[in-house]
């Protein structure tokens, strides 16, 4: 018994290993979908404000333009051509003349009214777009002189910002995605992790200059 329990607790600690990675990565791409879902969310109300927008605009400078009459073509003959008058055969006996019959006046076709022109309505200034998730939290971390954590971050938001229902996890993906492309440095003092913005990158110098010597 004792040989056999050796391997199996090792392949145990093996499975408990790999199933509690598996979860950390569950967590992280939860995390992130839900910080895409939300930006997306975002870009949506701000497309269904402008549509609204552009509608009323629309309204406000359609004009119906009038419908000119129809113009009906002459007769035609059976050979495509214009239809002429019967001619005479020869040894044909003349018919007798007719009266011409009496022309009715012809009926005057009622006038169309148009409708009045409704006046254009002044269109509505179009409003800012609202800032990002993302450009909350870079500013926010600009404007502190020390690092925060990511529940703190969630409370000075939810704050300044509580139309936006801002949540804990959707903060820490933006922050670690801050972080993931330089913006943003990460710091652990004990269990808790803390963000600073990162500073801006430093101007060319002189010997970077377009026309400087590579070698120098």
């Amino acid at each position: 018994m004792p040989e056999t329990a050796g391997p199996v607790t090792e392949l145990a600690s093996q499975y408990v290993s790999q199933v509690t990675k598996d979860l950390e990565q569950n967590v992280k791409e939860q995390d992130r979908v839900t910080a895409e879902i939300a930006a997306l969310q975002e870009r949506l109300a701000a497309l269904q404000h402008d549509h609204a927008i552009l509608l009323n605009m629309q309204q406000a400078l359609g004009i119906a333009a009038p419908v000119a009459g129809a113009v009906v073509p002459a007769p035609r003959g059976k050979d495509g051509g214009a239809r002429r008058p019967d001619t005479k055969k020869p040894g044909a006996k003349k018919p007798a003349a007719k009266k011409p019959a009496a022309r009715k006046p012809a009926a005057k076709k009622p006038a169309v009214k148009k409708a009045p022109a409704q006046p254009a309505q002044p269109a509505q200034p179009a409003q800012p777009a609202q800032p990002t998730l993302v450009e909350l939290v870079r500013q926010y971390l600009t404007e502190q002189n020390e690092p925060r954590s990511a529940a703190e971050v969630t409370e000075a938001l939810d704050r300044a910002y509580p139309e936006r229902a801002v949540q804990t996890k959707v903060v820490r993906t933006t922050l670690e995605n801050l972080v993931a492309r330089g913006g943003a440095h990460r710091s652990k003092q004990g269990s808790s992790v803390f963000y600073t913005v990162a500073a801006e990158p430093a101007p060319e110098t002189a010997g970077n200059a377009e026309g400087a010597d590579p070698a120098q």
